[in-house]
């Protein structure tokens, strides 16, 4: 079996989003890291992996990006990916999401796995979407919030989250499964595979090495159009009550609470 990983580099949680007012798009400056969601994808291939119920050749990592983006790529090796593909063209920025789902599923058109996993949403632009829009251009079938899956033979048994409850549904191979940050707990990268991911096979493509057409990707191929952006009103400076007196406080408090109608 061969599993390909769809990975993202993504904002730092510590960084405050902002939209770039001049492009219409997230402003991606300052510190980037993986995508959380998706190490819980690495984490269940490299389980699947290690578990043997089924034989894992390889899994490789595939992510889209500029150049910077590869820093994610060796995250996600040094996680216990064997190699990593990069697209990394200035056609695919402004990609929307089935602009992006396209392009990638071009890219794992050329691995031709068995099964491509990725998290359930990435952290910057949350759309839960990539996966069913990979797997339709793929004709894979494609499940999402999976918190538990088994692999036996050419099909996948998986429990998936619902607002229920869950459910649990069989496909076969090839498929798409975006995996829910139930699924496990991803690992720390010891130090030895933190140093040795640089020297992992890291292959980069083009659009038209990956036989992408370009109109439809990019701001071209992007159906969604973003703009007017504002930044929200500045909420108004609490009042501090100080406890100098508590009798006093008290009637400070409820008087605040009775003039908003809250008792």
């Amino acid at each position: 079996m061969k599993i390909a990983v769809l990975v993202k580099e993504v904002p730092d949680a510590a960084v405050e989003k902002r939209i770039d007012p001049s492009t219409g798009r997230l402003d991606r400056a300052g510190e980037k890291n993986l995508n959380p969601y998706d190490q819980n994808a690495i984490e269940a291939a490299v389980q699947l992996k290690e578990g043997g119920a089924v034989p894992v050749e390889e899994i490789v990592a595939i992510t889209m990006g500029p150049e910077g983006a590869e820093r994610a790529l060796h995250k996600a090796v040094s996680l216990g990916a064997d190699r990593s593909v990069q697209l990394t063209d200035d056609a695919v920025a402004g990609s929307d999401v089935v602009a992006t789902g396209y392009a990638l599923a071009k890219l794992i058109e050329r691995e031709s796995p068995d099964l491509v996993l990725l998290g359930q949403q990435s952290d910057d632009g949350e759309s839960y979407a990539i996966g069913a829009v990979v797997g339709e251009f793929l004709g894979f079938p494609a499940l999402t919030q999976v918190s538990k899956f088994d692999v036996s033979g050419s099909t996948i048994t998986a429990e998936r989250q619902a607002e229920y409850g869950y459910d649990t549904v069989e496909v076969d191979l090839p498929a798409v499964i975006s995996v829910s940050d139930a699924i496990n707990e991803p690992r720390y990268p010891s130090l030895k595979a933190i140093m040795g991911a640089k020297k992992k096979p890291l292959e980069k493509v083009t659009i038209a090495d990956a036989g992408i057409e370009a109109d439809k990707v990019g701001a071209a191929g992007s159906k969604i159009e973003c703009g007017n952006f504002t930044e929200p009103p500045k909420k108004a400076a609490g009042e501090i009550i100080e406890d100098e007196d508590t009798a006093a406080t008290v009637e400070k408090i409820v008087a605040w609470l009775d003039e908003r109608k809250l008792i």
